[in-house]
């Protein structure tokens, strides 16, 4: 058969009395408690989210996987090789240490031990065991027969017949009955404490644990009941009021997220799309790059005028040397005096004829 919760009682009038007070109270403290308590919690989670776990993953996560792949996967590799050196060179080493050992240690060791000290260990145990017969009978002749003959000869006679006897008879002559005696005497002592002892119990038990028992029963009992009912109360009305102000803080928080969403989300989205995008188009196609252009061009003429001037520069500079120390005069290597695609003259240069085709073909 199932287990079925035994049906509660009647409740009391106590009950009913204090429960609907108390559970607006509790719910008037709890649900400012609930509301903040929600908002800890998302805030936890938003930091968690945007702030702790994005540093963990960089402060932590990668630098350790980067660690891990880089360096000690490496070091890894490099150490287990290393170890796999040492190791085949120490097994190598074992080896040849334990032929050497076996060799030039054991094999003349156990001819030693076969041929020289096993029958030197014989004669040395006979000799010894020989000696030991002779010190074993010297002191037993010594030390031991001595004591044992005064013990059985005189010590013994002695203690029987001068203690032992007269003791047996101290005992059960006189040390017997006196013992009875005390017995006797302590019985009665202790029958006549019992009996004060019952006596004082009996009187302890009504000036004492008759008063507590009905103290107890009337006046605790009731208080204490009544103290049960109100902590019950208190924990059911603490548990609803929670769960009423879980509801009403996450009402509050859907609401504050509607008003959020329509006042600030949706305008500013709007802004974005109908306003700031095309005027950052605008900037862009207007400004910014046709003044990107400016710049490079203003950038690429400045380089080719600095290339110009130091080409300028450097031609003087042989043309004066030449003048002061003597040389050959510098070949002409033809016209000069204007490229195509450049507005530039070399120095030095004779700018040559233009030619027009209109008269080369008349």
């Amino acid at each position: 058969m199932e287990n079925r919760p035994a049906p509660q009682g009647p409740e009391g009038c106590l009950t009913v009395a204090i429960r609907m007070p108390v559970r607006i109270v509790v719910l008037v403290l709890v649900v400012p408690v609930r509301m903040v308590w929600d908002l800890l919690a998302a805030g936890a989670k938003a930091l968690r989210r945007a702030v702790l776990t994005p540093l963990w993953r960089a402060l932590v996560v990668t630098p350790s996987g980067w660690l891990y792949a880089r360096v000690l996967t490496p070091l890894g590799h490099a150490t287990a090789g290393l170890g796999r050196a040492v190791g085949a060179g120490i097994g190598w080493l074992g080896r040849g240490v334990a032929w050497v050992a076996v060799t030039l240690v054991a094999v003349p060791a156990a001819w030693v031990y076969r041929t020289v000290l096993t029958p030197l260990g014989r004669g040395a145990a006979r000799v010894a065991e020989a000696i030991g017969l002779g010190l074993r009978r010297l002191l037993w002749a010594l030390f031991v027969w001595p004591p044992v003959t005064l013990w059985r000869r005189v010590l013994a006679p002695l203690l029987r017949h001068g203690l032992l006897t007269p003791g047996a008879w101290l005992y059960r002559y006189a040390l017997t009955p006196a013992g009875h005696a005390i017995a006797l005497l302590a019985g009665l002592a202790a029958a006549a404490l019992a009996a004060v002892g019952r006596g004082l119990a009996a009187l302890a038990v009504l000036l004492l644990v008759v008063p507590a028992v009905w103290v107890y029963r009337t006046l605790l009992t009731p208080l204490g009941h009544a103290v049960v009912v109100v902590a019950r109360e208190i924990g059911d009305a603490l548990g609803h009021a929670w769960r009423a102000a879980g509801f009403v803080s996450r009402a509050v928080g859907r609401a504050l997220k509607w008003l959020a969403r329509n006042l600030v989300g949706r305008p500013a989205r709007w802004a974005y799309v109908v306003l700031l995008t095309p005027v950052g188009h605008w900037v862009q196609d207007a400004v910014l790059r046709p003044a990107k252009k400016a710049a490079l061009a203003a950038g690429r003429s400045a380089r080719e005028a600095l290339a110009s001037a130091r080409e300028t520069v450097r031609t003087a500079r042989r043309d004066a040397w030449r003048a002061l120390v003597g040389g050959p005069p510098r070949e002409q290597g033809g016209h000069r005096a204007r490229t195509l695609g450049s507005t530039t003259t070399a120095s030095g240069a004779v700018p040559a004829p233009e030619i027009s085709l209109s008269k080369t073909e008349g």
